[in-house]
């Protein structure tokens, strides 16, 4: 019966974890293009004029929105007025739902 090499054996397991990482590093890279190209598309969809409202009437707070980001994005710059269960404006969190009225200029 034939010996192997010790070195032998830790190049092979060596070459294999580098094709493993390979492998994983082509699928990963197939996945961030899909995302990106999902993204792009998106945008390319929504409306360029002004009365673009993204906003339906019941909105959920995400992560890393504040009132004032939201009072932008929604064009509804009464929201705590709105919104008697809001006692702090600046204690809002993910999950929070506000109700949206957009404030239209006549």
């Amino acid at each position: 019966m034939a010996r192997v090499h010790s070195s032998t054996t830790l190049a092979e397991t060596h070459s294999w974890r580098c094709s493993l990482f390979l492998v994983l590093m082509l699928v990963l890279s197939c996945c961030e293009s899909f995302t990106t190209k999902n993204e792009r598309v998106v945008k390319r969809t929504q409306p360029k004029d002004t009365g673009y409202r993204p906003c339906d009437e019941i909105y959920v707070v995400s992560e890393g929105e504040t009132l004032q980001t939201i009072s932008e994005k929604c064009g509804d710059p009464y929201i705590v007025e709105e919104n008697p269960h809001i006692h702090d404006p600046d204690d809002v969190f993910p999950g929070l739902v506000i109700k949206i009225t957009p404030f239209k200029n006549k």
